[in-house]
């Protein structure tokens, strides 16, 4: 095993340097090389074929945020499983994920990558995703390294953040996720308060001495600006290998701006990086075939996908008649399915046909139009199509309206100029709502839909992210009652987009200023009592459940919670259960709840089930800016659990008293 004393200065200098666009260098064998492909949503892999680089076809699974709204452990530890697997099959050592950014803001191109705006429940899903994949002998990516929630200008412009809103807010996910220990992390392009994220010490220090992370650090691709700086930063690995980039390294070098120390620590973790993965390597064993990962794909949207609307409409009668319209429903190209940029999956087939799934579980007939495309009305010979979905919806039962946005909206490298659906979309809706009262809309969205304009026009609204394989199957499932819907919320629906803090702060060419501090999300809406379309962690069931009998339990340093849900209907269903703290008379300002504890549980009809849930002293903490550490204050707190942010169903109060925690009444 060869070590950092093996190598030359220069030998180092080009270790710490990547081979080419998706491989670390070997020194023509000498050490082992580490392959990288792009995630999370399936294996975007590209191989030169007949002098071209293609990207190979693989399994689609659904968003991150559908993952993520499934608010289900088990399946995130398993999607990342199955990406192993993919992994493996195409030699592939370290997955580009996960990404578990906040979303700050709708609009950001890439939120259908990120978890949440919560940042326990995106470093909860981030933490088991690794687990998932790492545990399979495939190394992860845990990215993008820091505050990185805006594709606009991504390269220069800089996040304006307060130290107390980055430990709260967008640090915490990445700590909670590296308590899994990703073999590598990832920079973002961005400026952090002024400083380039590639070369940001004091966000690498934190990330090793305090989280804990003891991997490599890769650049995201083009990140680097200054290679001596990021590697005196602590950058370990700039990807991909510049040629410019390393000839200024070294005369960086020879003219004694970076030492030898410097570059020793550096060579040294991507030392350590190729031989952790050879050592994985050896663990490694496909555990599933294709069709098996295609059938957890259809599982994780069976989770994820949201009722958030429901007028007694759905389940569909089976014997019903349904007009169907909008190429969602029956899409012709893969954009209208995934998110753009480079996480976009090659689909392995686009067999995607919610009319066809539909006629075969209901026994109306079905009658489907296109309607519009993407964001424009049909041409050509088609034209009349769009006039035809209202006399359909007119004919028939029910009238589902597939509307949505896909790769061209949603994309890398630039962000949503609006968070409404294109106007054609929403004048479909509209139109056949004023045609047929029982009009289902279905949303193929990868983040958070203005639907002010049609919302209360319409009987209901299943969102369904960006579906993945087999994904036609499980809409058609759920609205006809074979699955009875589970999903919830991970982002808050505003309203509007001005409703949201973020869209009226500071913003230029330069500085993004984050003004609103800790009130992202849900935080503020239920701060200040704002209205909001749809709350966070809300999402309906065909069930019906009822929360009782909480009881607190104590030793002082721990707070165990015990608490029943009966499921009073008689269809079988799943509920998340959410535990959130709020600090009564707090010393600084304090969000009204902060989500610390979720648990998603399946209940019989009729029957009930015992949740039990742990909180430490942790889950009451905030990061003190006059003490520069967490902190609990003596005080009395309120443990809340409900169906929602919004939908309290059970309330105790617990007092810390010289640091222990003690229930009270």
């Amino acid at each position: 095993m060869i070590t950092v004393k093996d190598l030359t200065s220069l030998q180092k200098l080009r270790l710490i340097c990547g081979r080419d666009a998706w491989s670390t260098v070997d020194f023509d064998g000498k050490i082992p090389s580490v392959s990288v492909s792009d995630g999370p949503v399936g294996l975007r892999t590209e191989r030169a074929v007949n002098g071209e680089q293609v990207t190979l076809p693989a399994v689609a699974y659904p968003s991150v945020q559908v993952l993520a709204d499934a608010w289900n452990e088990e399946l995130a530890y398993r999607m990342g499983a199955a990406l192993a697997d993919d992994c493996i099959e195409r030699d592939v050592d370290i997955l580009l994920a996960p990404g578990v950014n906040i979303k700050r803001t709708p609009v950001c191109g890439r939120n259908f990558e990120y978890v949440s705006e919560d940042p326990y429940l995106a470093g909860v899903v981030g933490r088991q995703y690794i687990k998932g994949v790492q545990d399979n002998g495939v190394g992860t990516c845990l990215k993008h390294f820091y505050a990185n929630n805006l594709e606009w200008d991504r390269f220069h412009q800089s996040s304006d953040v307060d130290d107390r809103t980055l430990r709260e807010i967008y640090l915490k996910p990445f700590e909670i996720a590296c308590t899994a220990k990703p073999v590598s992390a990832m920079c973002s392009y961005n400026r952090i308060n002024g400083v380039f994220a590639s070369e940001n010490k004091k966000g690498f220090d934190i990330l090793r001495d305090e989280f804990g992370f003891d991997g490599a650090i890769f650049s995201d691709w083009e990140a680097v600006r200054d290679r001596a700086a990021s590697a005196i930063a602590g950058l370990d690995i700039e990807m991909p290998f510049s040629q410019k980039s390393y000839d200024k390294l070294v005369e960086d070098y020879n003219n004694g701006k970076i030492t030898d120390a410097q570059i020793d620590a550096c060579a040294a973790r991507v030392l350590d990086l190729v031989y952790r993965i050879a050592e994985m390597k050896k663990t490694r064993k496909i555990k599933t075939t294709e069709s098996q990962r295609a059938q957890l794909s259809a599982d994780i949207l069976a989770e994820g996908a949201v009722l958030l609307k429901n007028n007694g409409v759905l389940p569909l009668d089976g014997k019903c008649s349904v007009a169907v319209c909008g190429c969602y429903a029956k899409p012709d190209c893969d954009d209208l399915m995934r998110g753009g940029g480079s996480s976009g999956v090659k689909r392995r087939k686009l067999d995607f046909d919610i009319p066809s799934r539909l006629a075969e579980r209901v026994s109306g007939k079905v009658e489907y139009q296109g309607a519009f495309h993407f964001n424009g009305i049909m041409g050509g010979a088609n034209a009349q199509e769009q006039r035809l979905s209202l006399v359909n919806a007119a004919l028939c039962d029910v009238n589902v309206v597939c509307v949505g946005t896909g790769a061209r909206i949603e994309c890398e490298a630039g962000d949503r100029a609006t968070i409404r659906l294109p106007d054609v979309q929403e004048h479909i809706i509209i139109e056949t709502a004023k045609q047929n009262k029982n009009t289902v809309v279905v949303i193929f969205a990868g983040a958070a839909v203005d639907m002010s304009a049609w919302k209360d026009l319409v009987a209901a609204i299943l969102y369904v992210g960006f579906p993945g394989e087999n994904g036609d199957a499980v809409v058609a499932d759920i609205l006809t009652g074979k699955i009875n819907p589970s999903g919830k919320l991970t982002e808050t629906f505003a309203l509007d987009y001005s409703d949201i803090p973020s869209s009226n702060t500071y913003f230029c060419a330069g500085v993004t200023r984050y003004q609103e501090g800790l009130d992202v999300g849900y935080r503020y809406f239920d701060t200040y009592d704002q209205p909001v379309a749809f709350p966070f962690g809300h999402g309906l069931s065909y069930s019906v459940f009822e929360y009782s009998a909480l009881k607190l339990k104590s030793d002082g340093d721990k707070l165990e919670l015990s608490f029943k849900i009966k499921n009073s209907s008689q269809i079988c269903g799943k509920e998340v259960a959410q535990v959130y703290v709020r600090p009564v008379a707090p010393l600084v300002y304090r969000p009204n709840k902060e989500l610390k504890a979720f648990k998603k549980v399946e209940i019989k009809g009729g029957a009930a089930e015992q949740i039990k849930l742990t909180l430490d002293k942790s889950a009451l903490a905030y990061w003190s800016i006059a003490k520069d550490r967490w902190t609990v204050d003596d005080g009395v707190y309120e443990i809340i659990i409900g169906a929602s942010v919004a939908d309290a169903r059970l309330a105790a109060k617990i007092v810390v008293a010289d640091g222990k925690i003690t229930i009270h009444g």
